[in-house]
């Protein structure tokens, strides 16, 4: 059996984090090195390594992240004035993580081109 990611450990409460949303599909909490004034993770449940290994199975599942973002940031207040949902995908991505995860930055204007 592979270890469990760091994720999967948040997901199945064997690390505390504070979440700002919890379903059966996944969690959100606030990133611990924050790149914008808001800066949350929405993580699925379901262990994926990364956007390119998912498959047309995990659709659904994919859908329901970013629609979470969406809800998250409509709660903060954020549906106005914008925001940014972004997936690293490898090293050179940026992925830190292999768990696919959604980054919801927010609180600032955010540049163009990113990185």
């Amino acid at each position: 059996m592979a270890d469990k990611t760091l994720f999967e450990k948040i997901c199945d409460k064997d690390i505390p984090a504070t979440l700002i949303h919890e379903d059966e599909h996944c969690v959100a909490f606030h990133d611990i090195a924050p790149q914008a004034p808001l800066h949350i993770l929405v993580v699925p449940r379901q262990p994926i390594p990364r956007l390119a290994l998912a498959t047309p199975a995990d659709a659904t599942l994919l859908g329901h992240l970013l629609l979470t973002a969406a809800k998250l940031a409509c709660d903060a207040g954020l549906a106005q004035s914008g925001y940014r949902v972004v997936i690293n995908n490898g090293p050179h991505g940026g992925e830190a993580v292999p768990h696919l995860h959604v980054h919801l930055l927010a609180g600032r204007q955010l540049q163009w081109p990113p990185g």
